[in-house]
């Protein structure tokens, strides 16, 4: 596999979020769909839907199962919600729920789901079924992943070409990589992390952004390394708000790899804008989603370049 998919060497520039015409209106601008939550697990619903406010979706539906509801809802007026059927452990009845969803996947221009879902069979159907039934671009994030991991590789070639975007910490890359029977890598290095993520979308086909210190953004042709963000990071809900800024990237416009690249950029200067202004730790995930419009500002140029 190595042989035929050679690693690219790393981009150092990325493109910018799309200008926004002065005549656009919030239908317009991306409608992104979030799948996410469950009893224990609402933060992580309520933090994908304001990383994607944050970062310039015109409008943000969240599914969560109905005990939870009032919370999303409460997090931000500004998200609209939509009361999940749920099982007696307070996890979205996807089945039950299927109407539901059918209608916001006609609805949205972009997906994500996973966050704070919990594990369950029933709930492996349903990131089954949402990556076979949404026709736009979809992000799998979190127990999105775990959920699907003992599948294998080939539970993505339901999505046919679609843009689809994952987005692993070390620890689900692993359980991916190995139900893929790709070989076990260990490394923090650039260069191991590379191929860690580069093999799996090499395998796949689908846009690998390996979570952790300078993410790694990867697809079979293109690879990205990050250069922002910081230790402040590591604390319980900041993968929830970058799910939610590449979804809003991507239904704003952006190809997949773009809004994966772009989003990871302005995800970890908006820590390191936090880092700054509050303090090097116990900043919170919602303060660097709520600085995510102020580190989009600064990436608004034509062309973006960074240091190798």
């Amino acid at each position: 596999m190595t042989d035929k998919n050679p690693r690219p060497k790393p981009v150092h520039s990325i493109t910018p979020a799309p200008v926004r015409d002065d005549a656009a209106h919030k239908g317009q601008v991306g409608r992104v769909f979030v799948i996410a939550g469950s009893r224990g697990m609402s933060g992580a619903a309520c933090l994908a839907g304001a990383g994607a406010l944050r970062s310039g979706a015109g409008l943000v539906r969240v599914l969560t199962p109905a005990s939870v509801q009032h919370i999303v809802a409460t997090s931000d007026p500004c998200l609209m919600t939509v009361p999940a059927p749920e099982t007696k452990a307070g996890l979205i009845d996807w089945k039950k729920s299927r109407a539901l969803l059918e209608e916001s996947f006609e609805w949205a221009s972009a997906a994500a789901i996973g966050p704070g879902l919990g594990q369950d069979d029933d709930l492996g159907d349903l990131v089954r079924f949402t990556c076979d039934r949404f026709a736009g671009p979809l992000i799998v994030d979190a127990d999105g992943l775990n959920n699907i991991a003992p599948d294998g590789p080939d539970v993505w070639t339901v999505r046919d070409g679609r843009p689809t975007i994952i987005t692993p910490h070390p620890g689900e890359i692993a359980r991916l990589r190995r139900s893929a029977k790709l070989k076990k890598l260990h490394g923090a290095d650039d260069d191991i992390r590379t191929q860690i993520a580069h093999e799996y979308a090499a395998r796949t086909g689908v846009t690998t952004v390996l979570k952790g210190r300078r993410t790694v953004v990867a697809t079979t042709e293109s690879v990205y390394i990050n250069t922002t963000g910081n230790p402040g990071m590591a604390t319980g809900g900041m993968g929830d708000v970058l799910t939610g800024v590449i979804a809003s990237l991507i239904g704003q416009g952006l190809d997949a790899f773009d809004a994966a690249c772009l989003g990871v950029y302005c995800h970890g200067l908006s820590a390191d804008m936090c880092r700054k202004r509050i303090g090097p730790v116990g900043y919170l995930a919602r303060d660097v989603a709520e600085i995510l419009p102020a580190a989009l500002a600064q990436t608004s140029t034509a062309r973006m370049g960074f240091k190798p």
